[in-house]
């Protein structure tokens, strides 16, 4: 076996990368173009293959193709053009590993070669499981999830950014954490971020660092959220809640992998995969123009929809075992169970509040069961379904029950609960165009009904309503 397959028909430009590998202590074979590529990946096996984009008899969308359907365990990298990122992202859609821009850095080539050969034997899957999700686990072998664990090994295996779609609660982040740990940064960090609850005007300083003396309160040097990843994973959690002044940065740092801190006149190179997360619809908030539809395409290279807890309920018997054993660890009690009616009724119940909501309420229910199997009485479930604080609506719940019939349905419920208290043509204006409420249409309906917009969004929540939610 040989370590590394160069293609590119600048002889100049493979004499260069054959000799920073050789340095690394690697083998190395070249070709020059398409048909001699294929020739080599038929005569020989290889660690890594790295190809132009551009070639006399073809481009490196058809190696990666080829690559993908003759040996699709070997990573293949593209070196693209400077400007030219748009083709190199179709290349990690296709099944690239990751990608180089000419002129070509050679210490960032060193590192993605490096990232590279550690695909062949570190990423123990023991290990990462363990370590993926800081004691939380995807447990169930729904069809669902047995769908989005072979989707985490897939995209362990390249260097594309990953954009996470699921409702609160789904385990976004445990899926970020196992994506990261079977991959080959599992030994680089792995440092999330709640987008959401950084204030506005320290985005930037959290997000790139900054300089002793760049501003009140810099007392000192600070490092930031991209250089802490260096070498590993930067997880955005809600990254539709970024303003869009900094999303301009954002982007420019993850296009051009390099950061200025505030009060900094040099950039910094940086060396992060970027996975993100969010529970709101980003394509809806680019189409609102909350949300840059340039960033929205750089962060979504791939994405990975994770499905609700609603959606998998023959996974809610594992789900609870494994959650039960924890907590009995935890507070050094015996393991307690649940009873066959306590669990028929967690399969009735559509959980608004996903996998997280589980924990919460078996949580409890140990807390106030009388020996050591749960009864219905102790899940108390009754408080958190479907609550009717202006009123009770035999038709809205009607229509709330039906809603996974379409989007259509789930805005007419809302419809008719809201427009008891609602004063005439507030609803209307209100309404969304599509499945979600806007955060400006929420906060217009929670002020009519004398709400502020976190108890309408609570409400919500327990109408099982999160479709429309913001």
């Amino acid at each position: 076996m040989r370590d590394v397959l160069v293609i590119d028909d600048e002889s100049d430009i493979r004499e260069l990368i054959e000799l920073s590998l050789l340095r690394m202590g690697l083998t190395c074979d070249t070709a020059g173009s398409v048909a001699e590529g294929k020739a080599r990946l038929d005569a020989e096996t290889y660690r890594l293959c790295l190809t132009d984009m551009r070639l006399p008899d073809g481009d490196g969308l058809e190696l990666v193709l080829h690559i993908q359907r003759q040996c699709p365990q070997l990573p293949v990298a593209v070196i693209s053009a400077h400007g030219s990122i748009d083709t190199a992202i179709r290349a990690m859609k296709l099944g690239a590993f990751d990608f180089v821009s000419k002129p070509v850095e050679l210490a960032a080539l060193r590192e993605m070669v490096k990232h590279a050969m550690q695909l062949d034997g570190d990423g123990d899957k023991a290990t990462a499981t363990a370590a993926g999700g800081q004691g939380r686990q995807l447990i169930g072998d729904s069809q669902a999830m047995q769908q989005v664990r072979s989707q985490i090994e897939k995209l362990a295996r390249n260097q594309a950014p990953v954009y996470i779609r699921g409702e609160s609660g789904t385990g976004k982040e445990v899926i970020a954490r196992q994506i990261h740990a079977l991959g080959p940064r599992a030994k680089g960090p792995f440092v999330p971020v709640n987008c959401g609850a950084i204030p506005q005007e320290l985005m930037e300083s959290e997000f790139f660092g900054h300089k002793k003396g760049s501003f009140t309160g810099a007392v000192a040097d600070k490092q930031g959220l991209f250089q802490a990843a260096h070498g590993g994973t930067l997880f955005l959690d809600e990254v539709g809640d970024l303003p869009l002044g900094m999303q301009v940065k954002l982007l420019r740092a993850i296009q051009e992998r390099v950061v200025r801190p505030v009060g900094s006149h040099q950039e910094e190179p940086v060396d992060v995969r970027i996975l993100s997360a969010s529970h709101r619809d980003l394509a809806t908030l680019v189409s609102q123009g909350e949300f840059r539809q340039d960033l929205f395409f750089r962060i979504n290279v791939i994405m990975l929809a994770v499905p609700p807890l609603r959606e998998r309920l023959e996974d809610i018997e594992p789900l609870s075992g494994f959650i039960l054993a924890r907590l009995a660890e935890r507070n050094a009690m015996p393991v307690p169970t649940l009873s066959q009616a306590a669990l028929d009724a967690l399969r009735q119940y559509a959980f608004p509040g996903n996998v997280r909501e589980l924990e919460n309420l078996l949580e409890r229910a140990c807390a106030l069961c009388e020996g050591e199997e749960i009864q219905p009485e102790d899940l108390n479930l009754e408080e958190h379904k479907a609550a009717a604080p202006f009123g009770t609506l035999p038709e809205a719940e009607a229509v709330m029950a039906a809603s996974a019939a379409g989007a259509s349905s789930t805005v007419l419920a809302l419809e008719a609960e809201l427009a008891r208290a609602m004063p005439a043509g507030v609803l209307r204006s209100s309404r969304p165009s599509s499945r979600r409420l806007t955060q400006q249409q929420l906060e217009t309906a929670a002020a009519s009904l004398g709400l502020t917009a976190s108890q309408l969004r609570f409400r919500l929540l327990r109408w099982r309503m999160s479709e429309v939610l913001p």
